[in-house]
């Protein structure tokens, strides 16, 4: 459990090429999954509209929100939002480029679904081929509108027996996957371009402001995983001091085989140091309660002044 936790801290970091990566894995995932999914639509006129869209678009949301919780910094820029203003401001610029960095992020895994359902053509098809005008297709001449809507519902069933000899379902399933592979080809084409203007009118904008927002945002997810692992090691020896003040007469046998430890001198300075002479629950409750209420202003010097 371990490995696994630790593993997951890992993909959690900020680390750009490791989001990247998890951002390309959910893509692939989401092309995998659609090509493994065994789609059949229902073709029942009041059932087609809400399986095909629902299988476009509730699989992306799905990948929208792990993509969010895969994304260690959605939580911390939700921190960062909530926390009281304590005597650190709030910089709505650096919050604004976390949230921008995680939308960006979490969105290419659902693009991609939604992207593969249109060219494929399945979804569009047995959505909106009750939709259609029949008298555009010369063979559903003849019959009463009853029977058109059930024949249109039935177009994506090609297996279907009223359909197999049907001369207009072909024309309407081509009709529809051509009209959903424009649509396809529209977002693919106007997700590129826009990438590409983004990234060449980028350096046309304050590159200064980006730079100390990325600084900002970045020293926000690192304060946070430093905060937590000095919380982990202050807990570690709180619970070291409680224990061995409990099993006072056990401490030799506790030291051997429990901990391995350095020398008692130097260790007794080493947690007296760390322990910042807490030593019970209020006061590490009080400490944990201030941290969140008076966040530390971003000034060295007053810290050492001090």
């Amino acid at each position: 459990m371990d490995r696994f936790r630790m593993i997951f801290q890992y993909f959690q970091s900020n680390s750009e090429s490791v989001m990247n990566g998890i951002c390309g894995l959910l893509a692939l995932a989401s092309v995998k999954m659609y090509t493994c999914f065994d789609f059949s639509c229902p073709c029942l006129p009041r059932y087609n509209m809400a399986y095909g869209l629902g299988i476009m678009f509730v699989p992306p949301i799905a990948l929208f929100l792990c993509g969010l919780i895969l994304n260690r910094q959605s939580l911390v820029m939700l921190e960062e939002c909530r926390r009281p203003q304590g005597r650190r401001k709030k910089d709505l610029a650096v919050i604004r480029y976390m949230c921008s960095s995680i939308l960006q992020r979490a969105m290419v895994a659902p693009v991609v679904w939604i992207v593969v359902t249109l060219l494929d053509g399945k979804c569009l098809i047995c959505a909106f081929s009750s939709s259609m005008d029949p008298e555009k297709f010369v063979g559903f001449a003849n019959t009463s509108p009853m029977q058109v809507q059930q024949l249109l519902a039935k177009v994506p069933c090609k297996d279907d027996e009223l359909m197999r000899n049907n001369t207009s379902r072909k024309a309407v399933s081509r009709y529809l996957r051509c009209w959903s592979q424009a649509l396809g080809w529209s977002i693919l084409l106007i997700l590129i371009v826009a990438a590409f203007l983004a990234r060449w009118l980028r350096p046309c904008f304050n590159q200064a402001a980006l730079l100390q927002a990325r600084h900002w945002s970045n020293y926000i997810d690192i304060e946070q995983k430093i905060f937590e692992e000095t919380c982990c090691e202050h807990s570690r020896l709180f619970a070291h001091k409680c224990i061995l003040h409990f099993f006072k007469s056990m401490r030799e046998e506790i030291k051997l085989h429990s901990f391995s430890l350095p020398r008692e001198r130097e260790e007794a300075e080493g947690e007296e140091y760390l322990l910042q002479g807490i030593t019970d629950q209020d006061q590490v409750n009080k400490l944990l309660k201030m941290w969140y209420y008076e966040k530390p202003p971003l000034n060295v010097s007053q810290v050492t002044q001090r």
